[in-house]
Parts: structure tokens; C-alpha cells; sequence
């Protein structure tokens, strides 16, 4: 079987899969629980025959031409999919992963009487992704895009009796789509400029002129937004309210990684592109910085987490925008993606686990928690290991070779763009060695909340304990993949080598050295950052109330003036009505007779002179 044929399989095993679940779960939670990770496992199986035959391309041939007899002016859809070494690779990657929250989310959401609609939902997420991974065609990377947007609201949304999950989910929504409406007019705008939707048309015609500046302009605003950038960044937190298994797939391989991918396919045509490459490099060096450092004050280990994702994906980003040439941005963007998505599925997963037995995922709750399972704090260190970058750990190559590719150049000096992406790059591995080394501690020193006792063994089955162990060795021995050539990290460099490990010893010492009060009463700073400085606030004073404000004027011009001339007919006829039956009230009924004689004879003489 080839590589685009196991796809196109593994697409219809998600995609069909998921109303399968929802079927199943009428009968039994664990009959769908079961058909679930089954279906993960033969799409992940795929994913890695995927990755043995990768190579050509294969399109779904029910969906190749018009319907026989169709008009000459339907568009054709054409559903190419393709799957080079890279694209298989990092397809193979989600597949493991989703194979892996499925089994987590058996055990995790095991008293959940809508478990079923979690893992089908899930499922058809999966399949979204895998869609925008092997498209060859921007319509089927829109289709994967729009898809994968109505999922994450069903999963943030999922504990749905909550209140505040409720609230995540429309923040998420409508923060997304708003940019998703940057995003589609980009797609359109390529399309137009290209002929063609096919992603080698688009690179091809994509000459660095105004017209193709401003459609990828429009598309980084547009993956920002579900990247979780600045400005959009807030949502991402607020998403922290859906189960734990939900915050590991978005966090880790799916959406939030969405917009590095397709940038990634697209990276020649950003490389011509220079306002859309300051956009992003402003946008992505602004970004892991400050996230990095407002992650070291957060009071709740999964807020840490959500905020060190935005700062990776800024890291993941990155190098598109600075790269000296297209390739190497592509190559250092998607051997990140490819890491984070292994380190931050285990530390989304074990925090799970370990918010079960803590039962919390506050800072101060799980203070020491650890000592109740070595298993669960030594995954959680070797996670944090990789997250903080540590050489030749799986999230350290990559982070090496992102650094290699900011700073290298081969004029007389890095520019102002390669410069200020360089130097937040550094800033950002030593705040990222500073709130892992925080986040260890809190699971793994004594408890210090008077009074806690340590609660019982978290409830994990032997595939979900499986699970981690698979993701552990994979952070640790994860970066042998790059030695094959689609994530070949290049030649690392030394000098700059030798400065990462100083600054994350930097790092360390400063988690060491500076650790924030979690105690029940954090200071006002800590406060201020748990809050995300304020941008909700900021979205209201800025989005929110000018346009509902604009609402209210168009509600009014709508109402009051343009309906106006509907209901000004209606209104002269009936005054009309109510003076003549006024004015006649008193007449007797031959009288009226005379009228209505009177009033056809007129109509009459009008029909018959006209």
C-alpha cells in the first residue's frame, strides 16, 4: 500500500468513525470507548505505513470530476492528497498522538456519561487535521481548517453544565473565526492570483508582488489567530475548562500547530512576501517572550502549560519569518512541531492524571502531589526536560535548530527581523528553563498546604500508564527522527549551543531561586498575569463594545428608516381605511352602495382612458 493510499485510508477510518462512535455509545459507553481507540490504532498503524511508502500523490477519484452531466460552469473539486517524507512524518505524528489521547480519555473520562461524544468528536478532529496535513489543494485545507474550528468548540465545551466551560467555548469560537476571516480571504486571494488552488500553483505564482504580499499577509493574520498569537492569544487559556485529553490534542498536534503547517507548505511564497514576514516575526518574537514569562506566574499548572504553548508556537513559527531561505524554514518549523507534539502530549496527559489524584490542577493543590507516584513525577520531569530544552532531548534539537535558522546569515550580519526574532529566541529558552524547573517543583517537593494529605492512586488503566510511557521515550529518543532527511536539524551551531545551555542553567537557577507563593493568597502580580493582563478586558473595551455599539446603529437605521418605506404603503392605506369608515359611519346602506358604484365607475373610466 502506498503512502497516499494509507492516508486516504486513514482518513475515512476517523472521519467514518466518528457517527460509528456515536452509534456505539447508544449501547454501551464502553462498547464506544473501545470502538474508539480501536479506529486510532488502525489510523495510526496507517500513519506509519504512511510514512514507509511516502511518496507521489493520489487523488480520491469519487471526488475527482463533476457530476456526470454537470453543468460546464461547476467547479471541479479537486481532492489531491499527498504525502512526501515530511508530510507523512508529521501526518504519522498526529495519528500517534490522537491513538494516545483516545486511550488517556478511556481511563480519564470514565465516569463521563458523554464520553462517546468526546472520543467521536475527537475522532472527526483528527481527521480534520490529517485533511490540512496531506492536502495538495488550499480548498481541502480550508475544508480541514473550518472543520477542526467547530470541533475545538465542541471539545472546550465539552463539560457543557459548566458555566465557564460554556464561555470558553463561544470565546474560542468567535476569537478564531474572527481571524478566520483574514485566513479565508488570503486562501481566496492565492486562489485568484494563482488560477489554481493547488499548492504548487500558489508557491509557483507567488512572485513577491504587492497583490501576493497582501494575501499572505491576510493568511498569517489569519493563523494567528488559531495559533494563539498576539493579539488573539487570550482564548487559549479560557480553553483550559475542556478535559484534559481535549487541551492535549489541540495543545499538541492539532490546531493550534494548524497554521505552522500550512505556512510551512506555503513558506516560498511567505518568503517573497515582506510585510507578511515582519508581521509574523514581530508577532511570534512578541509572543514567546511574553508568554514564556507570564507562564512562570501562573497559580495553576495547566494555565502553565497553555501558556507555554503559546509561547512554542511562537518558537514554531518563528523561523518562517526569518529564514534565510524557504527551506530552511521549513525544516526547522516542522521538526518543533514535530517535538512539541510528543512533549506536550505527555505533560497535558500526566497532568491529567495527576490532577485526579490532587483533585485539582491548582498549583497549590498539587503541591507535592508527586510523592503518592514516582511513575507520574519522573514522566513529568522527563516532559519538562524536553520542554525546557535540554540538549538532545527531542524538544532541544528542535529548539537548536530554530535558533541556527534565526541567526544564521549570509550577508555581512543578521538584519533587524533575524536580530529581534534571535534575541527573543534566547530570552524565551532561559523563561522556559525557569517555569519547567517551577512546574517540577510543585508536583515534586513536600506538600506545603497545612493539612493536605495525599489522596488516593489516580484511576489509570495499564494502556493509559502505556500511553505515557510510549510519549516518554519518544521525548527522550524522539530526535533520532531527525536524523532522517525531512527533519534533518541541519548543522547545529556551537557557539550558540554553548550560550542556550548557560541560559537554560539561567533558567534553572532562577526556578530554583525565585519561586512565587502558591498559597492561597498569591501576590498581585501573580493575580494580574493568572488574569492574562487583563485582555479579556481589553477584547471587550476594544471589540466587544464598538461592535455591538454598531449593532445598535444598524438595528436603528434598520428599524426606524429603511423599514420605514415598507411600512409607510401599509400605513397610508390603512388611514385610508379608518377615515372612510369614520366618514361614512353614519351614512345608511344604500348610501354606501352609491359609493362603491361611484368608486368602480372611476376605476373603469381610468382602465378604459389608460
Amino acid at each position: 500500500m502506498t503512502g497516499p493510499i494509507a492516508v486516504a485510508w486513514a482518513l475515512l477510518v476517523l472521519v467514518g468513525g466518528a457517527p460509528l462512535i456515536l452509534g456505539a455509545g447508544l449501547v454501551s459507553r464502553r462498547l464506544a470507548s473501545g470502538l474508539a481507540q480501536l479506529l486510532a490504532l488502525v489510523a495510526a498503524g496507517l500513519g506509519v505505513v504512511a510514512v514507509m511508502g511516502a511518496h507521489g500523490a493520489y487523488t480520491l477519484p469519487v471526488l475527482r470530476t463533476a457530476p456526470p452531466g454537470a453543468s460546464t460552469y461547476l467547479p471541479l473539486f479537486p481532492a489531491r492528497l499527498a504525502t512526501t517524507s515530511l508530510v507523512a512524518t508529521i501526518a504519522a505524528t498526529v495519528l500517534l498522538v490522537v491513538l494516545a489521547v483516545q486511550v488517556f480519555a478511556a481511563s480519564y473520562l470514565d465516569d463521563d456519561d458523554r464520553r462517546p461524544a468526546f472520543q467521536a468528536t475527537v475522532s472527526l478532529f483528527a481527521g480534520a487535521m490529517l485533511l490540512l496535513v496531506v492536502s495538495r489543494d488550499l480548498v481541502l485545507t480550508l475544508v480541514g481548517w473550518e472543520v477542526m474550528g467547530w470541533c475545538s468548540y465542541l471539545l472546550i465545551g465539552h463539560w457543557s453544565r459548566k458555566a465557564a466551560a460554556r464561555r470558553a467555548a463561544y470565546k474560542a469560537f468567535l476569537v478564531t473565526r474572527l481571524a478566520d476571516a483574514a485566513f479565508v480571504i488570503g486562501i481566496v486571494a492565492l486562489i485568484a492570483i494563482a488560477g489554481s488552488s493547488d499548492y504548487g500553483a500558489v508557491v509557483q505564482h507567488a512572485d513577491g508582488s504587492r497583490a501576493t504580499d497582501v494575501a499572505m499577509t491576510a493568511l498569517v493574520i489569519g493563523v494567528l489567530g488559531k495559533s494563539a498569537q498576539i493579539p488573539f492569544q487570550d482564548w487559549l487559556i479560557d480553553a483550559m475548562e475542556g478535559p484534559t485529553p481535549a487541551s492535549a490534542l489541540i495543545h499538541a498536534a492539532t490546531m493550534v500547530a494548524a497554521g505552522t503547517w500550512v505556512l510551512t507548505r506555503l513558506a516560498a511564497a511567505l518568503h517573497s512576501a515582506t510585510v507578511a514576514s515582519w508581521v509574523l516575526a514581530c508577532a511570534t518574537a512578541a509572543t514567546m517572550s511574553y508568554a514564556a514569562f507570564t507562564a512562570f506566574l501562573q497559580t495553576d499548572v495547566k494555565r502553565i502549560l497553555a501558556w507555554s504553548t503559546i509561547s512554542q508556537v511562537g518558537v514554531m513559527l518563528s523561523p518562517l519569518a526569518v529564514a534565510e531561505t524557504a527551506v530552511d524554514g521549513q525544516g526547522a518549523a516542522a521538526g518543533h512541531l514535530f517535538s512539541h507534539a510528543i512533549f506536550k502530549a505527555l505533560l497535558f496527559l500526566t497532568v491529567g492524571w495527576l490532577a485526579v489524584l490532587a483533585g485539582s490542577t491548582a498549583a497549590r493543590d498539587l503541591s507535592g502531589v508527586g510523592a503518592t507516584s514516582i511513575f507520574a513525577t519522573a514522566v513529568w520531569g522527563l516532559g519538562l526536560v524536553s520542554l525546557a530544552g535540554v540538549p538532545f532531548t527531542v524538544g532541544g534539537l528542535s529548539k537548536e535548530h530554530v535558533i541556527a535558522v534565526a541567526a544564521w546569515t549570509d550577508g555581512d550580519g543578521p538584519g533587524l527581523r533575524q536580530g529581534m526574532v534571535t534575541a527573543a529566541l534566547l530570552v524565551t529558552v532561559a523563561m522556559t528553563a525557569a517555569y519547567a524547573t517551577r512546574a517540577f517543583l510543585i508536583v515534586a517537593r513536600p506538600r506545603t498546604v497545612p493539612g493536605a494529605e495525599a489522596g488516593p492512586a489516580p484511576r489509570t488503566g495499564l494502556l493509559a500508564r502505556a500511553t505515557l510511557v510510549a510519549l516518554a521515550v519518544a521525548t527522550l529518543a524522539g530526535g533520532l527522527v531527525f536524523l532522517v532527511s525531512p527533519l534533518d536539524p541541519g548543522h547545529l551551531d556551537l557557539p550558540l549551543l554553548g550560550v542556550s545551555v548557560v541560559l537554560i542553567a539561567t533558567g534553572v537557577l532562577v526556578g530554583l531561586r525565585l519561586r512565587p507563593d502558591d498559597a492561597a493568597d498569591p501576590a498581585p502580580l501573580m493575580t494580574r498575569a493568572s488574569r492574562g493582563w487583563g485582555a479579556d478586558a481589553a477584547y471587550v473595551a476594544v471589540v466587544a463594545k464598538p461592535v455591538l455599539a454598531l449593532a445598535r446603529v444598524v438595528a436603528y437605521v434598520d428599524r426606524e428608516i429603511i423599514e420605514s418605506y415598507v411600512r409607510a404603503p401599509g400605513w397610508v392605506v390603512s388611514l385610508g381605511g379608518r377615515t372612510g369608515v369614520r366618514a361614512h359611519a353614519p351614512e345608511r346602506v344604500s348610501t354606501d352602495l352609491l359609493w362603491v358604484v361611484l368608486g368602480l365607475l372611476v376605476m373603469a373610466g381610468v382602465a378604459l382612458w389608460g
